[in-house]
């Protein structure tokens, strides 16, 4: 089920918040739960025992964990125990098949894939990492582990952060999860509201268009590859035409997963959590090393404190740092997908970081303009390679357009019918709007009447258009 229908907007997200609403206390983990439970199992009920099963590995462990908690060596056991258990379904499901193909290729090997794999379940990726945190938290002491099943599992398989993010930790909601009585303000869910609305809005009015440039240059292509909707085509298009293309996507990509997570916080505070903010303006960095402080912060944050910090840090000299960031970003590039285009991404990403943190990143700080420039360019040069994994588009074929000048379709039409959309995506990029709301909602009618705008012309677009699904349910 996604965000963007008229099903979710007004069938499942108005009945499970009136249910959660009216739910005693005691019973609102349970409601939750359970309307997560069928968002989740919406459209692929066939996953369904593989969120259970993930469930129960976590819990059992937390509480043996707790149970055993004098025996150092018991609770590493029962730690690895849930570890294993989590990543054995995130690997067999995403990348068994990418792990046999490579294999046949370096060795020579014919060995058959695994049929029913093409699918993924829904954001494996993302409540993986969550049941992983929890476990790690509760064996460091960090939190106490969860007693009651329905509350666990309510945490789990919370649907505003279900399928794409934010990556929340169990102690980001374990208080307000055990809170019975004065969960949710009236301030916190008028706050949610508004960024449900916002995000809504980015989703499918400026993602969603810009979305469409991109897709009128190479097409839309179905199964087995075939094109189910004409487009230019990359080996038509010009060098010109692919740039603004790539940079079309660059900006689909932000305002559909930055979208998504703003309706999934919102949803978050009508519900009574706080879930940690995701994106911070990221376009508008100075560096490298800035644009992952801004872009996806919640996965950042979390290979930071599971994975970059226990294994030294910066603690341990520059070379140990250096290897440390190349794990880090390796197991990034892994964590998109199984393709060795984003093995690459990951790579091309610490190679980035590594020469800022050694020799540029100084440089950098004392300059204007020309470090928006340099960071812009190079993101947009990493999305590049992120889209080469589509199906129609081709790695190899993609940079040559970008980078050996080449004739063919201009881009002068596709600007006369992009212009706007452009430009107001450009703008969005920026704190300028935020400024704008930072006033306009001081004063009722000028914020309630954006609001209602921003909301009836989604709604009207949803009605009118065909689904577009959030870029970020392939990860």
């Amino acid at each position: 089920m996604v965000f963007s229908t008229i099903l979710f907007l007004f069938r499942f997200l108005p009945i499970t918040l009136l249910l959660y609403y009216l739910a005693p206390g005691k019973l609102k983990n349970t409601v939750l739960f359970i309307c997560s439970l069928v968002f989740y199992s919406w459209g692929e009920v066939r996953f369904f025992p593989i969120m259970v099963v993930l469930i129960l590995i976590n819990y059992i462990a937390g509480l043996a964990m707790e149970a055993w908690g004098r025996s150092r060596s018991l609770r590493r056991v029962f730690l690895i125990f849930s570890i294993v258990g989590s990543l054995s379904m995130l690997v067999f499901f995403k990348y068994t098949n990418f792990l046999i193909t490579s294999l046949n290729a370096l060795a020579g090997l014919s060995i058959p894939t695994i049929s029913g794999l093409e699918v993924l379940p829904l954001g494996i990726s993302f409540y993986t990492f969550q049941t992983m945190s929890y476990s790690i938290d509760v064996y460091r002491g960090d939190v106490k582990a969860e007693h009651n099943i329905i509350d666990f599992g309510a945490y789990v398989v919370m649907f505003p952060q279900l399928i794409a993010g934010p990556i929340v930790k169990y102690r980001d909601v374990a208080e307000r999860l055990h809170v019975l009585k004065g969960r949710i303000s009236l301030a916190q869910v008028e706050e949610g509201v508004c960024l449900f609305v916002f995000g809504l809005a980015k989703k499918v009015l400026l993602a969603d268009n810009i979305g469409g440039l991109w897709t009128d240059i190479i097409g839309i292509y179905g199964s087995g590859g075939i094109e189910t909707t004409a487009g230019v085509g990359l080996a038509n298009a010009s060098t010109p035409l692919v740039w603004l293309g790539v940079i079309a996507y660059s900006l689909q990509l932000y305002f559909d997963f930055s979208g998504y997570s703003m309706m999934g916080i919102g949803m978050g505070k009508m519900l009574g959590f706080d879930f940690p903010a995701n994106f911070n303006f990221p376009y508008i960095s100075r560096s490298i090393t800035e644009f992952w402080r801004r872009w996806h912060m919640t996965l950042s944050g979390w290979f930071r404190e599971y994975v970059y910090i226990p294994l030294g840090g910066n603690r341990k000299g520059l070379p140990r740092q250096i290897f440390n960031m190349f794990v880090v970003w390796t197991l990034t590039g892994i964590w998109h997908g199984a393709n060795w285009n984003f093995v690459c991404w990951g790579l091309y990403y610490f190679v980035l970081l590594t020469i800022e943190k050694v020799w540029l990143l100084p440089r950098l700080q004392k300059g204007r303009i020309w470090p928006h420039v340099y960071t812009l360019f190079l993101v947009v040069v990493g999305w590049a390679m992120f889209v080469g994994n589509e199906t129609g588009v081709g790695l190899g074929l993609l940079f040559q357009k970008l980078f050996i000048f080449s004739g063919g379709a201009s881009p002068l039409y596709f600007l006369r019918n992009y212009a706007l959309v452009l430009v107001v995506s450009v703008i969005c990029c920026t704190t300028l709007p935020q400024k704008f709301w930072d006033e306009a909602k001081k004063i009722p009618w000028i914020k309630c009447a954006t609001l209602l705008v921003l909301l009836v012309m989604s709604v009207c677009y949803i009605v009118g258009s065909s689904n577009h699904p959030f870029l970020y349910f392939n990860f």
